[in-house]
């Protein structure tokens, strides 16, 4: 069984990737991809998945979805493991009130990053996507808990369905910043959206690292986050595929 599949659902987007065990180091992926949750088709997946045996590890805070990527591995790929991921699981721990309500997402990125930190510094870890979590883990390796926000796609539509007159503008920000002065509507809320996210975490940023006695590495991650890394205080590292490498690690402490 030489291939791990690592899978991160989230509620607007599934993460995949195959990671040859046999072949290549932490953080070598033979093939990765993602697609929306709702059109999620297991079924289209056979073409992109190894043909040999493998072994699923599975970090999910959409319960339907996972479901129907379950069902169809055991209906279609019954030689394959499957395994859900749960916080006891995971080599870290969480000085947090009930650690089995907090996303497996927050969970597997925060493991990920305490690979990846400098050993003497603590972690900040902010994944922008339905949601935008900002956490922290502490220089001695332990997740603290963070801070959890509405994303983009959450605020515009909010900001549609609340009100008579505002339009749902696109909150996709895939390769420019919008202007800070919108002049026409969408272009305000536009600016909103974006300079108000990255306003916000900035401030939780700060106010986190203002409790700290050494300065944080920050990492970002996250499917809104590429371009929002330009634009964040400090240090930040852009890691896109931090869910899937702290599930490769919590698969590698069977």
């Amino acid at each position: 069984m030489s291939h791990l599949i690592a899978v991160g659902i989230g509620n607007t987007t599934v993460s995949f990737g195959a990671h040859d065990l046999d072949a290549c180091g932490y953080g070598r992926w033979h093939t990765s991809f993602a697609c929306e949750t709702t059109n999620l088709d297991p079924g289209l997946l056979a073409v992109k998945l190894p043909q040999t045996k493998c072994r699923w590890c599975v970090a999910s805070v959409n319960r339907p979805a996972e479901q129907r990527l379950a069902d169809w591995v055991r209906a279609a790929r019954p030689e394959d493991y499957y395994r859900t991921l749960c916080h006891t699981d995971l080599p870290l721990e969480a000085n947090v009130e009930q650690p089995e309500r907090v996303g497996m997402d927050r969970l597997v990125a925060a493991l990920a990053a305490n690979r990846l930190r400098d050993p003497s510094r603590p972690a900040i870890i902010v994944d922008a996507g339905t949601a935008i979590t900002v956490d922290l883990v502490d220089a001695s390796g332990v997740f603290q808990g963070g801070a959890i926000l509405p994303g983009f796609r959450l605020v515009a539509r909010a900001l549609a369905s609340g009100t008579d007159q505002l339009p749902e503008a696109d909150s996709l920000f895939a390769s420019q910043a919008p202007t800070v002065v919108g002049k026409s509507t969408v272009d305000a809320i536009r600016s909103g959206l974006f300079w108000g996210g990255v306003g916000a975490i900035n401030e939780l940023v700060r106010r986190t690292t203002k409790e700290l006695s050494t300065n944080p590495q920050l990492f970002v991650a996250g499917g809104d986050t590429g371009l929002l890394a330009e634009h964040l205080s400090g240090d930040a590292v852009f890691e896109p595929d931090l869910v899937l490498h702290g599930i490769l690690l919590a698969a590698g402490a069977d």
